[in-house]
């Protein structure tokens, strides 16, 4: 058997800038080539990332992404040819879809929603409670007019407004299911009142507690989002903490709670995977989590007692089995893979384990440029294998790389680091999936980096797409033609969808759709 190109790479490469633009379109960024943008990179990179490296991570990827294949073909004459082809991925290549119509114009808004189905298969969807439920009780599952195309086109100052990046989900969800792209809800819990708690929480306690709380935490710009608060706070119990705002306590309980039941309830198995608590390793780490106990002393503050469990435990008794249920952090160490383990050890359902890494500053990239150790295939193995220990599948759930300086040096830089990581990731044994954080430059969180994206503001694809684009769609895709031996063909292949096409002894054009998994003999 014989592997094979569609197209030849230029005419495939055409084929993709085509359904990125139209004739109308600006002038699309200029492709640069994985070869021509590695000179940037200094000698002292190459130490790190060389020759037996790249063949370790070739042999890896060979070994924990593929699997062979033995398919029955009935009716046929020996020698008869089978065309092969990959359809779809096992592993998630997946991107964040928080500006979905949001980028001012039609055309913008076209071309990134084309990136969901034809180079993501994953999306990972914004439910961040602060935004999603401004007015208590009122969540917003359904869109609004300030979440239509024709609002953010007319907007002067998108940037401005409460919801961006937060759209209304069920338009996303509708489209979503339309083109058959994965989903992924985030979060559900998390500790920040900066980006997830709604102001109305604190604001259900009665005015005699708020003055309490208020007290505790002066700031008016952090309020309960700091570590620490005052003298007093810091010198009491959790128990003391709650027998002094007992009413604000029992809130915290309820409202929790019912946040995720809401989202149970509402979605059901129509969002497969959740990132149901998100950054609570720090608390863990810090012996924060204390079991039995009504009121956790967090890093952001005043939070329900033993949340990460709890939420687990709701999440656990309302979602339907199958909707897997995962835990997301950035603190990447051996205290996150022992909470994990904890929390499963106590009977909590943890299917995946999420995980972040984030090169916000651009001095970063530069730094590894030089052939600092930054991200160094030692670090990154070495962080996996202690993630590995939770013995979950790994979700590289939000990944930032910046491209510095915005200039064809800095974007060069990206593409190279950006292949050599997900090259090194998609070789880890346990990983499942690679999430893109900030698709599109200037459309991050505030202090999160403007040139981070894989296209420009105006949609024009930069050279780290087309670097992760050849990985993705060319390299790691299986296209072959294999002979029918004994009614038999064999093949060893990326996982994944396969459809097989061939003609029997009368002519017809047969086909069957085959699924790539494990090992496969059918």
């Amino acid at each position: 058997m014989k592997e094979k190109n569609n197209l030849p790479k230029r005419l495939l490469q055409i084929a993709l800038m085509i359904a990125l633009c139209n004739s109308t379109s600006p002038t699309m960024a200029q492709e640069t080539t994985y070869q021509d943008a590695k000179s940037v990179m200094k000698e002292g990179y190459w130490k790190l990332w060389n020759e037996d490296v790249q063949k370790k991570i070739d042999a890896d990827i060979d070994k924990y992404r593929k699997a062979n294949a033995e398919v029955r073909i009935t009716n046929v004459t020996p020698g008869t040819q089978v065309h092969v082809e990959q359809i779809s991925h096992d592993f998630v290549f997946g991107a964040h879809i928080f500006n979905y119509d949001q980028l001012g114009t039609e055309e913008r808004n076209k071309r990134y929603k084309k990136l969901f189905g034809e180079f993501f298969n994953s999306a990972t969807v914004a439910f961040y409670w602060k935004k999603f439920e401004m007015e208590h009780n009122r969540p917003r599952f359904k869109q609004e007019y300030w979440d239509t195309e024709e609002f953010w086109n007319n907007v002067e100052n998108p940037k401005s407004q409460p919801h961006w990046r937060r759209p209304a989900p069920e338009a996303i969800l509708d489209y979503l299911d339309q083109v058959g792209i994965r989903i992924h809800g985030h979060p559900i819990i998390w500790g920040t009142r900066r980006w997830h708690h709604p102001e109305w929480l604190m604001a259900l306690a009665p005015e005699n507690e708020q003055a309490i709380l208020k007290s505790w935490f002066p700031d008016p710009h952090n309020n309960l989002d700091r570590e620490g608060g005052s003298e007093e706070y810091n010198k009491l119990t959790v128990d003391q903490i709650a027998q002094k705002v007992p009413v604000f306590t029992s809130i915290l309980e309820k409202e929790f709670e019912q946040r995720v039941i809401d989202m149970a309830k509402y979605y059901g198995n129509r969002i497969p995977s959740w990132d149901v608590v998100n950054e609570s390793a720090t608390d863990y780490a810090n012996g924060k989590m204390l079991k039995g106990k009504r009121i956790t002393k967090s890093h952001y503050g005043i939070m329900p007692g033993d949340y990460t469990f709890n939420a687990f435990k709701t999440a656990k008794a309302h979602f339907p089995k199958e909707v897997l249920l995962n835990i997301n952090d950035y603190k990447n160490d051996k205290s996150y893979a022992d909470q994990a383990k904890d929390l499963m050890g106590r009977g909590m359902k943890i299917d995946i384990l999420g995980s972040q890494m984030h090169l916000f500053n651009p001095k970063q990239c530069l730094d590894i440029a030089e052939g600092q150790d930054i991200e160094s295939p030692t670090k990154v193995i070495e962080r996996m294998k202690v993630l590995s220990a939770a013995n979950l599948p790994i979700h590289l759930s939000e990944i930032t790389i910046t491209a510095p300086n915005d200039d064809e040096l800095g974007r060069k830089i990206q593409a190279v680091v950006a292949r050599n990581l997900y090259r090194l990731w998609f070789s880890t044994e346990k990983m499942m999936g690679i999430t893109w954080w900030n698709v599109v430059d200037d459309c991050g969180a505030p202090g999160e980096p403007t040139t981070s994206g894989l296209f420009t503001r105006n949609m024009e694809p930069k050279p780290a797409y087309f670097a992760l684009n050849d990985l993705i769609h060319g390299e790691w895709k299986t296209t072959l033609n294999a002979a029918v031996q004994q009614d038999k063909i064999k093949f060893r292949g990326f996982k994944g969808k396969y459809r097989l096409t061939w003609k029997d002894k009368d002519g017809n054009a047969m086909e069957k759709i085959v699924e790539l998994k494990n090992d496969l003999s059918i």
